[in-house]
């Protein structure tokens, strides 16, 4: 079992590393997503009781901000960065 979870955890640091196959910039935007996906179906099922959720503007708008970023940069990345491949 302790072998396992250093198995995992060696899996978890090699994201941080320089030299992956990962694309960080989209995991921090599918991140994101998710969390604004989770905000709009907790607001439908608040709104479905009767209750408002209350989420300040900029939260969501600072989310949706990360998102976007973090998909354009890295489709960027992609499209331009492959021309000296």
């Amino acid at each position: 079992m302790l072998n396992k979870l250093k198995q995992k955890w060696m899996v978890f640091k090699d994201i941080f590393n320089d030299k992956n196959d990962i694309n960080e910039k989209t995991v921090v935007g599918f991140i994101s997503f998710v969390i604004m996906t989770i905000f709009a179906i907790v607001d439908l099922v608040t709104g479905y009781f009767g209750k408002d959720l209350v989420i300040h503007e900029f939260i969501y708008d600072s989310f949706l901000f990360i998102t976007l970023g973090s998909f354009s940069i890295a489709e960027l990345g992609n499209i331009f960065g492959k021309k000296g491949k």
